[in-house]
């Protein structure tokens, strides 16, 4: 699974960028929410690279994820367990689960947001150190 954080803000962005972000349910700062890696996703997230970070999330942060930050859509309580296995399956609409997360900024900050040349910065593809950023963001 994908997990795609907003890092950039509202202020300055392009109309069909916007668009994008809207559909995908990623409407503010510092909202993330979960994709499955098809290539139809994969191309969205190349094209949205200057406003996000994503990357592959790992069962370990995804469980922590899910503890701390799912908000149910009824007042019922979540299983997390139980979630976690069906993930694979279902949408987590379908779960009982809103399909986005609300995250803290960053404890200590973000390095950089803009991609130096040198790949520095926390825009764009990740890979595994999505997983730091979102332990940082809980």
């Amino acid at each position: 699974m994908f997990l795609v954080i907003r890092i950039s803000g509202q202020v300055n962005v392009p109309k069909k960028i916007r668009e994008t972000l809207h559909r995908l349910r990623i409407r503010r700062k510092y909202s993330a929410v979960l994709l499955k890696p098809t290539p139809e996703s994969k191309k969205m997230l190349q094209y949205l690279r200057n406003y996000v970070a994503y990357g592959t999330i790992d069962k370990e942060t995804l469980l922590k994820l899910l503890e701390k930050r799912a908000q149910p859509i009824s007042n019922e309580k979540i299983d997390v367990k139980k979630v976690l296995e069906s993930l694979d399956k279902k949408s987590l609409e379908s779960l009982g689960i809103k399909p986005f997360f609300r995250l803290h900024p960053p404890i200590r900050g973000i390095e950089s947001k803009k991609h130096a040349g040198v790949g520095k910065g926390v825009l764009g593809d990740n890979k595994e150190k999505i997983n730091d950023l979102v332990r940082r963001m809980l």
